[in-house]
């Protein structure tokens, strides 16, 4: 048995992005489009990643501190990025797409003996992802803007009103969608890491000596000499892997040998590059003495003190749109996450609009989009620097990867069938770092740590209480559930009045009789001469082929049942879906086709199993989502709506 699922597992690449309708091409272009959407978190935080590190407590500008700091950077990009992701878990796809609920999906699939311990960790893992998509296009926005300081003092009351308004003009330009910002982001990003190699060269001339940081044993020798404070500071260090998450999450867009290809051609030098041009920059600034003016420049902004003079605007410019990039890419990731998250039943119906007729992955959440727009703009004003945005950081992200770790470990026993011993070597070596630096970062729960908690377990709470109502809303439809055999039989013998039409019925029962169906026939006693049930279900993978959407039944009395299927990264649109019916055979009635939709109103009685808070947030959160007309893209003018209340 091989150690990895063979590359070809997974369609052909070209097949692939056919059948999805996401962007074709060499692996070359793919790479430069990866740059932007993929690599632009990680590739910003070189603005800040050292720099918090230099400022951690006990750290000195001398040469055995920095290479100490520099090796575990070079390390953490190694074992994590390389390794893990690169490697490893990036082989854990489903059907090309990646990401913690596409991975919860996969191992659904692969019928694990764990089921709901492991949605809890995906879920947590989610919930701790639209932190990281609140905190980054603060903090990196931030930190790009505030190298105007550097150049002159005027610039700093400036700084929070400039990055208000940037972030602001982002969030507002989200509805256009990204197709036509897309073209921009690749080059503009290959621009900033040619930029950061450039200026980092010139870092390492001044100090060639800091190419030594490869050596792992300046990080064990830091370790030694530092104890507790260089555990500390791996909650610093964390910063430089960042995005991380995103390798894995937005695989399904370019495919694993792109992504691959940007890392080693491009990121993986440049911020190598970088990282240690900024080291050798303060070393060579500080050789002189600690109060050198020049020293304390250094330290405070060792990315924009490297940049020579007459550069530096320019820098801060590229800079500029660098992190906006990177904003851009979490905030396309909280959108197909929150439409995940809809299709799984996990999050109720939310408008959701696709901005491209050919890239069915570029969507806009007008909900997500105006909370996360608040939320980073009330972090900006609160925080004020990016350096109190840091602390708030590494939570978020060193908690996703922990569960990432974990849900590997589920892949690669129960979906690959690994033995023990191979699995746990492997994902132990993963959770040592990963829980490391999660330890390390506990430490800053206090000073900001505990915002992407808090908020954390705010959408956890939202996301479990919606699947645990909606469980109990079918468990109380299943006691009541009349079987359609029954109702066949019964219309036999009643024989309602037959008017001309189509009417559409849905249901989450295929075999059951819509509670809609009942009550036209209980109060109007009458019956179209068509009538269509209408099954939506979600696969366990991201998207379902046209040719695979529907399957349609002719029953007795003319009646027809359809079944569609659609991904977990799609959204249902039933005047697609009776258009693919009608093709098929479904017999057009002589008028026109009405929907018969169930409104149903939920009341907290004390009725169920839920506690009284769970059931007063699953009230709250049915009352204002999105009517399914609204969700499924039925015209209003073609829906009837029969109201039903259930007392929780």
């Amino acid at each position: 048995m091989s150690a990895l699922p063979a590359e070809h597992d997974t369609p052909p690449r070209d097949a692939l992005l056919a059948s999805t309708g996401r962007p074709r091409g060499g692996r070359l272009p793919l790479a430069l489009a990866a740059l932007g959407v993929v690599y632009g978190d990680i590739g910003t935080s070189p603005l800040y990643a050292l720099k918090e590190c230099l400022a951690h407590g006990g750290m000195r500008p001398i040469a055995a501190d920095v290479l100490g700091i520099l090796s575990l950077i070079f390390w953490a990009l190694t074992l994590v990025i390389v390794v893990k992701y690169l490697t490893f878990v990036m082989r854990a796809d489903n059907r090309g797409e990646g990401g913690i609920l596409a991975l919860l999906a996969l191992l659904q699939e692969a019928n694990t003996r764990r089921p709901s311990r492991l949605a809890s960790l995906a879920l947590i893992g989610a919930a701790l992802l639209y932190g990281e998509g609140v905190i980054t296009p603060a903090i990196s926005v931030l930190s790009a803007v505030e190298g105007l300081e550097v150049a002159t003092p005027v610039f700093e009351p400036f700084i929070v009103p400039l990055t208000v308004a940037i972030l602001l003009g982002l969030f507002l330009v989200q509805r256009h969608g990204t197709g036509r910002m897309g073209s921009i982001f690749g080059p503009a990003t290959l621009v900033w890491f040619v930029a950061i190699a450039g200026i980092g060269v010139l870092g390492i001339v001044r100090e060639p000596g800091v190419l030594a940081a490869v050596n792992p044993l300046h990080a064990v020798a830091f370790f030694r000499h530092h104890d507790v404070h260089a555990f500390l500071i791996l909650g610093a260090v964390v910063l430089c892997i960042t995005g991380g998450e995103a390798l894995y999450a937005d695989m399904g867009h370019f495919g694993r040998g792109p992504i691959r290809v940007a890392w080693y051609a491009v990121v993986f030098p440049a911020l190598l590059l970088n990282y240690f041009g900024q080291g050798g920059h303060v070393l060579a600034s500080c050789a002189s003495g600690i109060s050198s003016t020049r020293c304390d420049e250094a330290l405070r902004n060792p990315f924009y003190a490297i940049v020579p003079d007459i550069l530096l605007y320019p820098m801060v410019a590229i800079a500029t749109v660098a992190t906006v990039v990177a904003s851009q890419a979490l905030i396309s990731g909280a959108f197909s996450l929150t439409q995940q998250a809809v299709q799984l039943g996990y999050v109720p119906r939310v408008q959701i609009r696709h901005t491209s007729a050919a890239r069915e992955g570029q969507i806009y959440v007008p909900l997500v989009n105006q909370a996360l727009m608040v939320a980073c703009i009330g972090l900006v004003i609160v925080a004020q620097r990016s350096s109190q945005l840091a602390a708030a950081y590494g939570i978020a992200v060193t908690g996703t990867m922990s569960i990432t770790s974990l849900l590997f470990y589920a892949v690669a026993r129960d979906r690959w069938q690994w033995p023990r011993l191979r699995a746990v070597g492997l994902v132990a070596l993963f959770l040592g770092v990963d829980l490391a630096f999660f330890s390390a970062n506990l430490a800053k729960l206090s000073s900001g740590g505990w915002f992407p908690v808090g908020l954390a377990i705010l959408i956890l709470a939202c996301m479990t209480s919606w699947k645990m109502g909606a469980s109990w809303r079918g468990a109380e439809a299943a006691r009541l559930r009349v079987p359609f055999v029954e109702l066949v039989e019964a219309l036999r013998s009643s024989r309602p009045t037959r008017v001309p039409g189509t009417a559409v019925f849905m249901t989450q029962d295929p075999e059951g009789a819509p509670p809609a169906l009942l009550h036209q026939l209980k109060h109007n006693q009458v019956l179209h001469e068509h009538v269509v049930l209408l099954t939506i279900r979600t696969s366990n993978v991201p998207e379902v082929p046209p040719a695979q959407r529907i399957q349609l039944e002719q029953l007795d009395r003319g009646f027809w049942r359809i079944v569609a299927s659609y991904g977990f990264m799609e959204t249902p649109h039933v005047p697609e879906i009776m258009q693919l019916a009608y093709a098929a055979g479904l017999a057009k009635g002589r008028g026109r086709t009405s929907f018969f939709l169930g409104r149903e109103t939920f009341v907290v009685a004390g009725r169920s199993t839920l506690p009284r808070w769970r059931a007063r947030l699953f009230v709250f959160m049915a009352r204002n989502a999105r009517s399914p007309a609204e969700f499924f893209g039925i015209p209003p003018n073609d829906v009837v709506e029969l109201g039903a209340q259930f007392q929780l």
